[in-house]
């Protein structure tokens, strides 16, 4: 907007005060705390107000707040973990949905964003100690989905580092492991990455994995290649999974990028989480000393500790994804006009938009218990995984209806609605198939295991 629009709007508003009777108000009311009292209300907080004034005014009412927390679940939130919601919610905004499409685009990674969002001193959120703030596994998931309604390749970095990153050094660390690495990854100072999935080894890594660490001495001599590792191009640190050749079981290793022998690779012309930096890690006899090697990982069962607590995360991330579509496909649809009206007037429209709203209304009261079970101590993998499952599952509905509702622009990434529709395919994959889920849930109903 130009200047002379600006002041043309700032003229056209300056006509439409009453003067008199804002003077008669200013003697019923301080104004100045009014004017600070609104300054800090949510958009939904600030809606339902205006919604309540043009109720009684007489007016044509102006569309409701686009708005995808149609049970308010945000509203159970604590007011300093609402506060903290919103404070995410204000820099995805502000600092990523303007560039979102650029990076995704050009497939680069913004790394000023890195101190900016170290500001938001939400890294390790539910970790106790070590710097980090020891909050709900609720308020986290909530920051999941506030993320992914943006951009879910900010989403996806921030989980690896904060979630699969600390999360294993945080689960199967030593105290002084701990107390070294986690205060500088909680400020961001130090970024990690997490390497277990392997070029031909993905769903099976339960079964065995193919890299390998042998012991000689005081050093470990680690051999093999990681694929789909999130951050890994530019991470200071990446907790790497391999098969001990002496017993077999599976140990963690915190690698240093210039460790001798680790070579991350970037992966090239992915089609969805662009932004997300990817690379296939080659490990040629690199060295890792023994001091450096996760103390309490001693089989893949540590390993699988880390997965269930990320796990939930990304199933939050899903509803943050669907949210964002739904919320883009609303407010699409209140915009655009066909025959003389907006097409949200048209029944069939309509029906998409109550559609998409019922999967992720189901969706966010699912993961909100899911997230309840984490915070009491009784989370399962079979809790993890149902909603890892039907999560990405209604998610993926909810993209393919926004994206029908923009029509042909839908395949425009000025839109945005098509970054959502790929990256929406990702989520669906990784942290376990929805097959490979399935049979998770599916053995703890039936006592019967189908896995090979």
């Amino acid at each position: 907007m130009g200047f002379l629009e600006s002041f043309s709007d700032i003229r056209t508003l300056l006509k439409n005060i009453d003067l008199d009777a804002l003077g008669k108000l200013s003697k019923k009311v301080d104004l100045n705390r009014m004017m600070g009292v609104v300054s800090k209300m949510s958009e939904e907080d600030l809606g339902k107000m205006l919604k309540f004034m043009e109720a009684g005014s007489g007016k044509k009412k102006a569309p409701p707040v686009v708005n995808g927390d149609f049970y308010e679940l945000s509203a159970t939130l604590t007011g300093e973990d609402r506060e903290i919601q919103l404070k995410v919610r204000d820099f995805m905004e502000t600092e990523i949905r303007p560039i979102a499409n650029e990076y995704w685009n050009k497939a680069h990674f913004p790394m000023h964003i890195i101190p900016l969002m170290a500001e938001l001193n939400i890294c390790g959120l539910t970790y106790k100690g070590y710097g980090c703030a020891g909050k709900s596994a609720l308020l986290e998931g909530f920051i999941a989905m506030e993320m992914a309604r943006v951009d879910s390749s900010i989403s996806t970095f921030f989980g690896v580092h904060s979630g699969l990153a600390m999360g294993s050094i945080y689960l199967c660390g030593s105290e002084e492991q701990k107390q070294h690495w986690l205060p500088i990854m909680q400020r961001m100072d130090v970024i990690g990455a997490f390497g277990l999935t392997e070029p031909e080894v993905g769903s099976g890594v339960a079964g065995g994995l193919t890299t390998t660490c042998e012991r000689i001495g005081d050093e470990w001599v680690i051999n093999g290649q990681k694929k789909w590792i999130g951050n890994a191009t530019f991470s200071d640190v990446t907790i790497i999974w391999a098969r001990d050749l002496a017993d077999n079981q599976v140990k963690g290793f915190i690698v240093r990028k210039e460790n001798p022998g680790f070579v991350a690779e970037k992966m090239q012309d992915k089609m969805a989480l662009r932004t997300v930096q990817n690379a296939l890690i080659t490990l040629t006899d690199c060295k890792v000393p023994e001091k450096d090697r996760l103390q309490n990982a001693n089989s893949f069962k540590d390993t699988a500790n880390v997965l269930r607590m990320t796990r939930a995360g990304v199933a939050w991330q899903a509803v943050g994804c669907g949210r964002g579509a739904y919320e883009l496909a609303l407010k699409y649809t209140l915009e655009r006009k066909q025959f003389g009206r907006p097409i949200a007037g048209f029944q069939l429209v309509q029906d998409l938009l109550v559609t998409m709203l019922g999967d992720l209304t189901a969706m966010q009261t699912l993961v909100y218990r899911l997230s309840q079970l984490q915070d009491g101590g009784v989370l399962t993998d079979e809790h993890a995984s149902l909603a890892k499952v039907f999560s990405t599952l209604r998610m993926r509905s909810i993209v393919d209806h926004a994206r029908e509702l923009f029509g042909g622009n839908g395949i425009l990434l000025e839109y945005d609605i098509a970054r959502f529709v790929a990256d929406a395919e990702a989520i669906y994959s990784y942290e376990g198939t929805k097959e490979i889920n399935s049979l998770i849930v599916g053995r703890a109903i039936t006592g019967e295991s189908a896995f090979v």
